[in-house]
């Protein structure tokens, strides 16, 4: 058996790939610390240790939450064919919507209202995913152009919600009242205060956990997640199998919506507590984006990927402590993204080599079988 090499290796091995990526972003972030003469162990030394203490890893945990449920959504749409760049609008639809409940239904309690706050998040979400999808499938507009503008129409729907009287601070903050304390995921503050964790630190992991082993098993166990799959691979030979294409872009977007609004349900009800009137985009559907790639859309990569994502984040936020600028982690981000996409068309390149050399091969069988006398084939039919 011959012996594969290291370059064969590599690009057979997803999760070589994606840790060689990540040590090559470490790398070009160590360089750009040398340009600036600024110490390369001192910076990421301040990056290691600021997630690697009980308050660090629960700070890391709390900024992970968001990414991961981006990450599961725009994953769960990357697996059955649809590219979710609307994440962006379902999360800041999820958030308004679990924050809006928060606020009209303060009085009730937290195991009516939380439940109640999650399903107007993940309806929210799944009805900004779905028109999107209507539009797809109805009149076939493009979906990644739908979904860039419903990032917006979003953004500018939750500034005119938080400019409701009702919804709006009673102070001279340009943001939401806070939602009632019955809506919040937060830990007792005795449990915060006696292991030493972020002020803010909350259970919204456990619900990612779960959303994560729901989509997994959606995916994997289910007709839906063969229907759906199936659809990804190849929508045309679907339809012939007799699986309604329409219907499965629909039910992903869905989901997938569905995902990222209680994400942004998460965030307010865990983080924020309510929602700023918007300068300007924040971006978790984005970085949803850059998670799932970085998790290979694999729901438990997903999961590791959220929470590295989540590390860098918090981390770079400290590195203003030994003089190192914040926007380091970009730097570092947006080298790995840019390795894995290089090493995605490096296979797909390398896989359509083999594809033309297979050609060629059958080709060149087919020419010398033309060659051959008619007595040489005559003698191969009577062995036959």
């Amino acid at each position: 058996m011959k012996k594969k090499s290291f370059m064969e290796i590599l690009t057979s091995n997803r999760f070589l790939q994606i840790l060689l990526s990540i040590l090559l972003g470490f790398l070009v972030g160590a360089i750009f610390l040398i340009i600036m003469g600024i110490s390369v162990g001192d910076a990421y030394g301040k990056l290691v240790s600021s997630v690697t203490s009980v308050k660090g890893i629960s700070y890391v945990i709390v900024y992970a939450t968001a990414y991961i449920m981006t990450g599961l959504s725009v994953a769960f749409s990357f697996k059955t064919g649809v590219f979710n760049i609307g994440a962006e609008g379902q999360f800041v639809m999820g958030s308004m919507g679990a924050a809006v409940v928060g606020i009209l239904f303060k009085d009730l309690p937290s195991a009516v209202l939380i439940p109640l706050c999650f399903l107007a998040a993940m309806i929210a979400g799944a009805v900004w995913g779905i028109i999107v999808g209507f539009l797809k499938t109805k009149w076939g507009i493009n979906e990644v152009l739908a979904m860039i503008m419903f990032n917006w129409i979003a953004f500018y729907l939750s500034n005119f919600i938080a400019g409701i009287p009702a919804i709006h601070n009673d102070g001279s903050a340009e943001a939401t009242k806070t939602i009632s304390d019955n809506a919040r995921t937060l830990l007792s503050p005795e449990l915060r205060t006696k292991l030493d964790l972020a002020p803010t630190a909350n259970w919204g992991i456990l619900v990612g956990i779960a959303a994560m082993l729901i989509v997994w098993y959606i995916i994997e166990k289910t007709t839906l997640g063969y229907e759906l799959k199936a659809v990804g691979a190849n929508r045309f030979a679907a339809e012939y199998g007799g699986i309604g294409v329409n219907k499965s872009i629909l039910t992903a977007l869905a989901i997938s919506g569905a995902l990222a609004g209680l994400g942004g349900a998460l965030q307010v009800m865990g983080m924020g507590g309510r929602i700023s009137i918007f300068t300007g985009q924040e971006g978790y559907g984005f970085a949803g984006i850059v998670v799932a790639l970085i998790g290979c859309s694999n729901p438990f990569g997903v999961l590791a990927a959220g929470l590295f994502y989540g590390a860098l984040i918090y981390g770079g936020s400290k590195l203003t402590l030994v003089g190192a600028p914040t926007q380091l982690t970009s730097v570092i981000i947006g080298t790995v993204v840019f390795f894995i996409a290089i090493s995605i068309i490096f296979e797909r390149f390398k896989g359509g080599l083999r594809s033309r050399k297979n050609i060629a091969l059958r080709k060149e069988m087919e020419s010398l079988d033309k060659a051959k006398s008619p007595e040489e084939n005559n003698k191969e039919e009577a062995v036959k």
